[in-house]
């Protein structure tokens, strides 16, 4: 079995195409095909099912393709750490984010990284605080921008904290409130609400704010994307609670202070131990002394 033959079988599921698969592996189709079928015949088993229109995996493919992957994550992993041993840093950096951080310049500080260290293979990924810190604990991110609840701290993770804000409301132009400079949550309760998914750390910000202050609200509208909140309460659907630095960037809509407003902290996590020599890089660039991290495991 080598690893070449396990990226073939990666390329393949992940494209549900032999002809896809070579043209990503650089090899011609017959190649990619002669090494599949030489490892279905080692393990005795076929690995995909195929046919005119479709190619996908079988049973077998299934349970072949997380061992293929951790195993080509390995391969990589070994490599980057002979490389950092030699003073460069190669391999992947894998990014994962909240839309709304506002803590960090995050597009400035993956193209700096990418123009001191081209040979890294930097990808993003936007996601919920709760999916990020899990993905950074399981190895499938390396670095991860978080905003939670002052009562919430990331585990299993080294963590630095970046910034500590609040929560501002966001009305329609034509809303009733759109000419105060200030409001309380009580007011506030009575509107109907757009908000992020029940369950999510963004949206335990201001579940646990109203609850505090022994108040109930009605969430009719929730949605996964920041962006999407403003363009549902932009024509009047409902009202919106959202991080101070990041509604700025909002258009269509006004801001609102609140004088009992919700507050949240930004965070920048990593894997708690041996993280990857890229990762480490990237937190040195953002400026943090990952040896002087304390409490983050």
């Amino acid at each position: 079995m080598e690893l070449q033959q396990m990226r073939y079988v990666v390329a393949i599921a992940e494209t549900s195409s032999f002809t896809r698969a070579a043209e990503r592996c650089l090899v011609v189709q017959s190649a990619l095909s002669h090494q599949v079928a030489r490892l279905e015949r080692e393990l005795g088993a076929r690995l995909f099912d195929r046919t005119s229109r479709r190619v996908r995996l079988t049973p077998a493919g299934e349970a072949f393709l997380p061992a293929a992957r951790q195993c080509l994550d390995a391969a990589e992993r070994a490599a980057a750490e002979v490389a950092a041993a030699v003073g460069e840093v190669r391999g992947r950096l894998a990014v994962g984010l909240i839309p709304t951080v506002t803590a960090a310049d995050v597009p400035a500080a993956l193209r700096e990284f990418h123009d001191r260290f081209p040979p890294v293979r930097i990808s993003l990924r936007v996601g919920a605080s709760d999916d990020l810190i899990e993905q950074v604990r399981d190895g499938v991110l390396d670095v991860a921008f978080l905003g939670l609840p002052t009562t919430a701290r990331p585990s299993g993770v080294a963590v630095h904290e970046l910034a500590r804000g609040h929560l501002i409301a966001v009305v329609a132009p034509d809303h009733p409130l759109a000419g105060e400079t200030t409001v309380e949550l009580r007011r506030l309760a009575s509107e109907v609400f757009v908000d992020l998914p029940a369950g999510t750390a963004g949206r335990a910000q201001s579940d646990q704010a109203f609850a505090a202050a022994g108040l109930d609200r009605e969430v009719a509208y929730e949605v996964t994307s920041a962006d999407y909140i403003a363009r549902l309460v932009g024509p009047g659907l409902g009202v919106a609670m959202l991080p101070s630095g990041y509604a700025p960037q909002l258009t269509g809509v006004v801001t609102i202070e609140i004088t009992d407003a919700p507050a949240r902290v930004e965070y920048v996590i990593w894997a708690a131990a041996n993280p990857t020599p890229a990762a480490s890089a990237f937190v040195a660039l953002l400026g943090i002394d990952a040896a002087a991290v304390s409490g983050s495991r």
